[in-house]
């Protein structure tokens, strides 16, 4: 389980550099509506995320127990990208889609990095 931990704390700490990067980029680049987006589906991605690794780790304390659980939250999941795809749409001025939608994908970017890094290290 402190590998777990360990795990998760990285890319927590990734996600964070990567969202002060995106904002440093919506305040001082030409194109703050990309940057504004990719902010968007970012801070999305992280919640997914954060989200993800709370029911997982909930889901292996119950497997320990041996009691059963309602699942990992899938559709809480589905419904915060969907919330970020309305926002963005409803506020068109503000958030560029595309980089909404490649901005949800961050975190899951992230783990396959973190992935690949620390992998050979076990």
């Amino acid at each position: 389980m402190q590998q777990y931990e360990k795990m998760i704390t990285r890319q927590k700490k990734w996600m964070f550099y990567l969202l002060a990067l995106l904002v440093l980029g919506a305040g001082f680049t030409p194109y703050p509506r990309i940057f504004l987006g990719l902010l968007l589906g970012t801070v999305i991605s992280f919640y997914n995320l954060w989200l993800m690794q709370r029911k997982i780790k909930q889901f292996g304390q119950a497997v320990v127990e041996q009691r059963s659980t309602r699942g990992i939250g899938t559709f809480t999941r589905l419904a915060s990208a969907a919330a970020a795809v309305l926002i963005a749409l409803q506020f068109e001025e503000y958030f560029h889609l595309i980089s909404v939608i490649i901005g949800l994908m961050t975190a899951y970017v992230v783990i396959m990095i973190d992935f690949l890094l620390f992998k050979s290290q076990d």
